[in-house]
């Protein structure tokens, strides 16, 4: 056993990096031996093999009833083959019996290429779990320009992390290759446990790749092994590239003075040399046979057109049927609407604190009767809305509709929103550095959602601190849609004549034009870094001496030297690194050009490692800074005419319009 292991091991070895089996027993309890769980467990795990080799190379199972109920996952790399797979796990699944005899949960990540197994007396499955990590980096360092290098290796991160997390339900794996500046190829392979979400894989994933960054920068390869992932690069192709499961590769990037990021390129070999009659025979007919089917077929299909859209509007029917609540139970949530239950008001509605039968507790917003927008506009953005699920964004659950009366429900979110903190001199104090920073990467993710990951390209057009709320542990949520636009896949900017949102917040391109894209809300989102560092607000902040803006006052500081003026001052004391990276951010996202703003997938991954280079910040836009909102506030005039836009401009503190394509 001992001389097979050594020869996997051996290609790794010789390439600077030791893949040894890494166990971690977890301390959070033991089981006695030939006690009912460590029989259960025994049994799980020697089944687990066959099951995951038999199943495409992850399987989940459970055995025995609580409390000895167990709890077992395995997973095997993208590119090993079945037979394979059954060997990797079976020597990793006996690695893990003998290091972890009598704890109730532990995980292995052993041979080569790499197989996983995890159980536990808990429920896993699906679960994001960042701890506990395995990570090692090559021997050898990294021999080129850094800054060179890691402008392709990054980009080339940011793809593979895309690729995989995007994978079917029964595989999220990807790998890739770029070509770096001195002819050096870059090597990575990204894989997911298949039974995590979208967007809880991409976070894993970043996370590792950031881990690595921070850690090994001059490393040139190495490793990062997660409860519910794997990352590994290389200098070295270390994966089976033509493996039926391997998402298709990166090819190199062109020849270029800053290299573009690698794209995703299928090549088909032709081989031998001329075409003979027989193969043109070959080739045709069957052509000719499936044009025939085509159209019968397509003469069929326009016969049942009719009873087929039937169906559909009866799908829709139904679906819109399982979101809309009863008009007299809403009624009834919130005691007629009690003002006893009001828990906030905007430019569009009030909001209500209300409790379904069911005992859950939800947050009612009744719109205003002055909308435009008929029943069915109306039930299809809902519709749409419902959809969007993130665990940074608040869930739509459904809503009511009857006659003039137009209700959304949402799930409740218990402290309120960001701002009724971060400009608040005593409940600021609440938020530490960690919280703050926690709160930025989280409005982060999920603008990133809205941007990329969702079935939808969604630009909020109205991120602002009001429209941020908090959860029990102070997690962030995105709220309240109602000027969000629906953009198709490939569309990347669009044009309004009505113009929607809050003063300070609004991108200039958007406040002068009318012109708006997922770069609005990225200058949008630049803005909320800068309050939450600064604890001040973009329409409540003055500076004494200059009579300037938050944005300008933060420019100049940084411009001058003088950063750390802008951090709020109870945080002087916390991790000052990090809150200069967040004030750099938060310039590069307000720069008046669009084309230097960053794209969120870039924003995640900045804050997700402090290794990566962030380019200097050049002078931010400063359109807005005479700006103001008309006296008696947006909920008094419901719009105004800004002297600096050329677009009629809408002014709302909360609000909801439609979720409408353009």
């Amino acid at each position: 056993m001992w001389v097979k292991a050594l020869v996997c091991l051996l290609p790794n070895l010789l390439i600077g990096m030791s893949l040894a089996t890494a166990v971690r027993c977890y301390g959070t309890g033991n089981f006695t031996t030939n006690s009912t769980y460590g029989i259960n467990r025994d049994l799980i795990l020697a089944s687990l093999p066959a099951n995951v080799s038999a199943n495409g190379g992850f399987f989940t199972t459970t055995i025995g009833q609580v409390p000895n109920k167990v709890y077992a996952l395995g997973l095997c790399r993208g590119d090993s083959p079945p037979e394979d797979c059954f060997g990797y796990l079976d020597s990793t699944t006996h690695d893990l019996i003998a290091k972890c005899p009598n704890q109730k949960e532990a995980i292995s990540w052993g041979g080569n290429p790499p197989s996983m197994v995890s159980y536990a007396d808990r429920s896993f499955f699906g679960i994001l779990e960042l701890e506990p990590y395995d990570a090692e980096p090559n021997v050898y360092d990294i021999n080129s320009n850094l800054t060179q290098f890691y402008h392709v290796w990054e980009t080339l991160m940011v793809s593979v992390v895309t690729n995989a997390s995007m994978g079917s339900s029964k595989l999220k794996y990807s790998t890739g290759e770029a070509e770096s500046a001195d002819s050096q190829t870059i090597y990575a392979l990204m894989q997911c446990t298949p039974d995590l979400s979208q967007s809880d894989c991409e976070t894993c994933l970043r996370e590792s790749v950031g881990l690595y960054r921070s850690r090994f920068n001059r490393k040139q390869g190495g490793y990062v092994q997660r409860p519910n992932c794997w990352f590994k690069w290389d200098l070295s192709r270390f994966y089976v590239p033509n493996a039926s499961t391997t998402a298709p590769s990166l090819s190199p990037p062109p020849p270029a003075e800053s290299p573009p990021p690698p794209t995703t390129n299928i090549t088909i070999t032709k081989e031998g040399g001329g075409i003979s009659s027989q193969t043109v025979l070959v080739i045709v007919v069957p052509i000719m046979v499936f044009v025939a089917v085509v159209l019968i077929a397509s003469a069929i299909l326009l016969r049942r057109r009719k009873p087929k859209q039937k169906n559909e509007t009866a799908d829709e029917t139904s679906c819109e049927e399982s979101f809309q609540f009863d008009f007299n139970a809403v009624r009834v949530a919130t005691d007629n609407f009690s003002p006893a239950k009001k828990i906030g008001k905007g430019g569009f509605g009030v909001v209500y604190k209300g409790k379904l039968p069911d005992g859950q507790v939800v947050a009612v917003k009744r719109l205003s009767g002055n909308s435009e927008q008929g029943e069915q506009e109306f039930k299809n953005g809902v519709l749409l809305m419902v959809k969007l699920q993130h665990k940074n964004l608040v869930s739509l659950l459904g809503f009511s509709f009857e006659k003039k009366e137009r209700i959304l429900i949402y799930e409740f979110v218990p402290n309120s929103s960001l701002d009724n903190f971060i400009f608040d001199p005593i409940k600021r104090l609440l938020l530490n550095w960690d919280k703050r920073y926690r709160i930025i990467k989280g409005i982060a993710r999920g603008i990133l959602y809205l941007h990329q990951d969702s079935q939808y390209r969604i630009i909020h057009r109205d991120l602002k601190a009001a429209n941020i709320l908090l959860d029990e542990e102070m997690n962030p949520k995105i709220s309240d849609f109602g000027m969000a636009k629906l953009f198709v896949v490939d569309q990347t900017q669009a044009d309004t004549r009505r113009i929607v949102g809050t003063y300070g917040y609004m991108a200039p391109e958007y406040a002068r034009k009318g012109h708006f894209s997922v770069k609005s809300d990225v200058y949008s989102f630049g803005v909320l870094v800068l309050e939450i560092v600064s604890g001040k607000s973009i329409n409540g902040f003055r500076d004494e001496e200059t009579g300037v803006n938050l944005i300008t006052h933060a420019w100049k500081n940084w411009n001058e030297g003088n950063p750390l003026k802008l951090i709020d001052d109870i945080l002087l004391d916390d991790s000052r690194s990090e809150m200069l990276r967040c004030i750099h951010l938060g310039l590069l996202c307000v720069q008046e050009n669009i084309a230097r703003r960053p794209t969120m997938d870039s924003v995640v991954l900045m804050l997700s490692s402090s290794s990566i280079s962030l380019r200097a910040p050049s002078r931010p836009a400063f359109l807005l800074q005479s700006a103001k909102v008309p006296e008696g506030g947006p909920e008094s005039s419901g719009s105004s005419q800004s002297k600096s836009a050329e677009v009629p401009v809408t002014v709302n503190e909360a609000s909801f319009t439609e979720l409408d394509p353009r």
